[in-house]
């Protein structure tokens, strides 16, 4: 099924998410009757989607060219790059899944919570060629926060693609080095279309190295020796676990974990190779048997996550674990743009406790990104190469930012694109455009139910939330179309019943004269009385509280 104007030559792009956004990372490649998928992630809901547990891609596009998707390609093995994959499982067939070796592991772990059955996901690395009959998949090293972290090169009939996956570049990194020699042999060979991550594209400068992290973690373990270290970071930070374990090991610490995701993660990890020791870990109740300068605890909660380990801990509610004042608690992490006031809580309650907290800052750089600032975008720019520019996986400020950095490295602003999700670059010999847009909304996850939950029902949660619910319950005589005794009001985060008895008798009255005017007409429609009701309460309630609840009439049929 077409879904705009194409021409059978033509190689097309297609970003499903990922674009104004943080997360949700999806795009597609498509020629003729061959289509290919990089990554399939998840985004994490802000506030104001009430009850939404993630925010996956729009795959309709996928499911009308199902016969022509060959494969999925994974870069690297955080959430916004493989959450969806689950839920892009349950709607269209996917042939072949491609994941780095952590991903895999990553991958198979929530098939296995699900009871998922896959068979055909297969682990590749920098040296894996996969020929398609219209596509050639390369792949090159990047250095991240995780193990495993690729860029693909898409070799098409139009010339070839580079995504670069998540990266930065680190010349002294914890893992392996990005692979800056095949990254610049694909720029002289000649790139038609860099799409290239823009996380940081608003940080001037170079990002910190790992190693510079991993100096700073050694100096307070080697100040702390007296009491426990508790250190919360990403559970998916597989590099910064890695060295927090091997510090533990040089201090003589053994490690307790707290947390479902930490302790997945270093299980994958383990059996990954990429943690050698296993015999550092210890259950929490041996750790409370140990003495204090032998344990540090390694739990989520980085976040100020209400119900993570790390906010447990602090309120004095988790069950294992109880602070001491000879505790040390070290957040090796930066608070994600929204969650600043939960951080900022959980802090102050460790302070509260009386404990030494330590949280990154100039006098104590404990953490570093995992994503390229300006001077790393612009040196992947330098060596692609590339004749078009394509800023892809970041906010609309952050592409537009990555968007001036490629022009400042002599690419014409006319040959780059700062585009939406849904809309679609299409790929000639003789150039690239914007052809039209595919349409790629939000779909939101609300425990098991997917994508049936939309904007009404969110602004109705949120309605709720703040200005509460008012049920009028009535009834009537559905044969005789009488009243039958008082209509009752009942409220929930509205008002409070007992100290408002005036408001809600007033609303009753109101409730009671629509009904009753309602019920006089010829022919009754208990559609149209509700909605009178709806009307003509929220009017009277609005002009008394200046509050707009949620009314919910409920007529019982009371037949005598």
């Amino acid at each position: 099924m077409k879904i705009f104007d194409t021409n059978r030559a033509e190689t097309l792009v297609v970003a499903l998410g990922g674009l104004g956004e943080v997360g949700k990372n999806m795009y597609v490649i498509m020629h003729d009757d061959e289509m290919i998928i990089i990554d399939a992630g998840v985004m994490f809901p802000k506030d104001e989607l009430m009850g939404i547990d993630y925010v996956i891609p729009d795959f309709n596009f996928l499911k009308k060219n199902e016969e022509k998707i060959k494969a999925l390609f994974i870069t690297h093995g955080h959430e916004d790059h493989i959450g969806g994959i689950a839920y892009l499982l349950q709607t269209v067939n996917v042939p072949a899944i491609y994941a780095p070796n952590q991903a895999c592991g990553l991958i198979k772990r929530k098939f296995a919570d699900r009871n998922i059955s896959y068979d055909n996901l297969k682990v590749y690395n920098e040296n894996t060629i996969v020929k398609f009959k219209h596509f050639k998949v390369e792949f090159f090293a990047t250095t991240h926060s995780i193990p495993d972290s690729h860029g693909i090169i898409i070799t098409t009939p139009n010339g070839k693609i580079v995504e670069t996956g998540d990266f930065k570049f680190d010349l002294t990194p914890i893992g392996p080095m990005s692979n800056i020699h095949k990254m610049s042999d694909a720029g002289k060979d000649g790139v038609r279309l860099l799409m290239s991550e823009s996380t940081n594209a608003l940080s001037p400068g170079f990002s910190a190295s790992e190693s510079k992290v991993e100096e700073e973690l050694q100096e307070i373990f080697e100040k702390k020796k007296k009491g426990r270290i508790i250190i919360a970071t990403f559970a998916s930070n597989i590099y910064r676990l890695k060295h927090i374990v091997e510090t533990c090991k040089k201090y003589n610490r053994k490690i307790a974990l707290f947390g479902r995701s930490m302790e997945n993660n270093i299980e994958i990890s383990i059996e990954g190779g990429y943690i050698k020791d296993d015999k550092i870990f210890v259950s929490p109740e041996v750790a409370n048997t140990l003495k204090p300068e032998e344990v540090c605890l390694l739990c989520t909660g980085s976040q100020g996550e209400p119900l993570a380990a790390l906010s447990r801990i602090a309120n004095g509610s988790h069950k294992q674990i109880k602070l001491r004042p000879t505790d040390t608690v070290i957040f090796s992490s930066n608070p994600i743009p929204g969650n600043n006031s939960s951080v900022a809580k959980t802090i102050n309650q460790l302070y509260l406790q009386g404990v030494d907290v330590f949280v990154n800052n100039s006098e104590n750089e404990i953490h570093t990104s995992g994503h390229a600032n300006q001077e790393e975008l612009k040196l992947m720019i330098r060596l692609i190469n590339p004749e078009y520019f394509m800023p892809i996986h970041g906010e609309y400020r952050m592409l537009k930012a990555h968007q001036d950095l490629a022009i400042d490295c002599d690419i014409p602003r006319d040959k780059t694109f700062l585009l939406q999700n849904g809309d679609v670059l299409a790929l000639s010999k003789k150039e690239i455009r914007k052809v039209g847009n595919i349409g790629a909304d939000d779909i939101y996850v609300d425990g098991n139910r997917i994508g049936d939950i939309g904007s009404v029902v969110i602004r109705d949660r949120k309605i709720m939330a703040n200005d509460g619910i008012l049920v009028a319950i009535c009834n009537i005589n559905t044969e005789t179309h009488k009243l039958l005794g008082k209509i009752n009001i009942t409220t929930r985060g509205f008002i409070l019943v007992n100290e408002n008895e005036e408001l809600l008798n007033q609303i009753e009255e109101v409730a009671e004269n629509t009904v009753n005017k309602e019920l006089m007409q010829k022919n009754v429609n208990y559609n149209d009385l509700k909605g009178q009701m709806i009307t003509n309460i929220l009017t009277f309630v609005f002009e008394k509280t200046g509050r707009r609840p949620i009314i919910l009439p409920v007529i019982l049929d009371i037949k005598k």
